[in-house]
């Protein structure tokens, strides 16, 4: 089997060890891809881009598509690339999405194929997301999963911070390829290669940024009683911040509230006349979201006048909360279950407090998000590291449980079985 629709340095040869150990689990024809899907999964390792810069990554599997037979769409959300397949005459249309963006972040993996690109690196899996739904997509299309309906494979950029999947969305996506439903996956470091996650509802947080600016009158350290001080303004904002989450927010409720950066001042005998401080503000729930953004803008105007400074607050909403529909939820996991058993199941999932830009494609159309185990214990891709981490790799053991758990769930969704209603 040849993949000429990528590039001639993801054909390097891959040792045994490498290289998945067959699963009874896994169809022997797309065990068959391993070589070929994993290679390309290096390739995309070794050659990071950033949001909305994806732009060899999209060729590499508009490419592939094309070759599989897949009508290829291209340009939605900038770089963002829509794969088609269609069988028979079946009303069914169902979406499955991976992101394909990387981190700024240098790796130190020490990895043959670690990232040939300063400062960058796939540090979240996002290649090896790419890779399963690309592995899946071969293997439905060569005739390993028959269905009667279509099916959209979505690649998504800028999944890091800059909302991709807001741009796809405002650009059409679910009006030029409607789906009745739509799935996505992340990996996930310290469960086990096999096990998949599930959860009903609420799944990970909302993320927005705030931006404090504190403005005061500056002066030398030795008179401070000549000065309007920011940073004493600054400490007991950020202090008094804490309270919200304590004192305002209902205990049965989610809420963050976390200054992640502070800046002010040179030297240590100058009060500055400026403080900025940066944070970030979590909640599952979008009252709770709301209300965390009234109460924010007002504790930092109150404290800021009866300290005599002045405060600015510039509130960045970014993400919302990731909420699953309980009847797709309860349909991904069945599929898992009849595949694997109670033992491919991950128990007791418990919300994420970390946030995930597939919720703008689930506030557009119903669907679920799932986490797919990237191994425990030591070593890169074995759970050694988690994601957004210098040292992070994806574990290529999961690529064909994951690959296959799409290809069932494909199977299942598109034939003449009744769905949740």
């Amino acid at each position: 089997m040849s993949l000429s629709c990528c590039p001639t340095s993801v054909f390097a040869a891959l040792t045994d060890a490498e290289l998945p150990a067959p699963h009874p689990a896994v169809p022997a024809a797309l065990q068959a891809l391993m070589p070929e899907m994993v290679a390309l999964r290096h390739h995309l390792h070794a050659h990071p881009e950033l949001a909305f810069e994806e732009r060899a990554t999209s060729q590499v599997v508009a490419d592939c598509l094309a070759q599989w037979g897949y009508e290829v769409h291209r340009g939605l959300g900038r770089t963002g690339v829509v794969g088609t397949l269609r069988r028979g005459h079946g009303p069914r249309r169902l979406g499955l999405r991976a992101d394909m963006d990387a981190l700024p972040i240098a790796e130190a993996t020490g990895l043959p194929y670690a990232s040939r690109h300063s400062g960058r690196m796939h540090a979240c899996g996002h290649d090896g997301h790419t890779a399963i739904l690309l592995a899946a997509a071969r293997h439905i299309a060569e005739g390993g999963v028959a269905f009667d309906g279509t099916l959209h494979l979505i690649f998504q950029p800028a999944e890091e911070g800059l909302g991709g999947g807001r741009e796809m969305v405002a650009d059409g996506l679910f009006e030029r390829f409607p789906c009745d439903a739509i799935f996505a996956l992340h990996n996930m470091p310290g469960h086990p290669v096999g096990t998949f996650g599930f959860r009903e509802g609420s799944f990970m947080a909302s993320s927005d940024t705030v931006i404090i600016d504190v403005h005061g009158r500056g002066g030398h350290g030795s008179t401070p009683h000549l000065t309007a001080d920011p940073v004493v303004a600054a400490a007991h904002i950020i202090v008094a911040l804490q309270t919200i989450v304590s004192r305002n927010t209902d205990p049965r409720d989610m809420a963050v509230i976390s200054v992640g950066a502070i800046h002010a001042g040179d030297a240590p005998n100058v009060i500055p006349a400026h403080v900025q401080m940066k944070l970030t503000v979590r909640a599952y729930r979008p009252e709770v979201r709301q209300a965390l953004r009234e109460r924010i803008t007002a504790l930092v105007h109150s404290q800021a006048q009866t300290l005599g400074v002045r405060a600015e607050v510039d509130y960045h909403w970014r993400y919302p909360a990731l909420v699953n529909d309980a009847g797709w939820a309860r349909f991904a996991r069945e599929v898992a279950r009849d595949w694997l058993g109670e033992d491919g199941l991950m128990p007791d999932l418990q919300p994420l407090t970390g946030s995930e830009d597939f919720s703008f494609m689930l506030e557009a159309c119903p669907g679920a998000y799932l986490i797919v185990g990237n191994g425990v214990g030591e070593g890169h891709g074995q759970g050694g590291c988690m994601v957004h981490n210098p040292g992070y790799d994806f574990n290529d053991a999961a690529l064909p449980l994951a690959a296959t758990y799409w290809t069932k769930l494909v199977q299942r969704f598109l034939v003449n079985q009744p769905l949740p209603a």
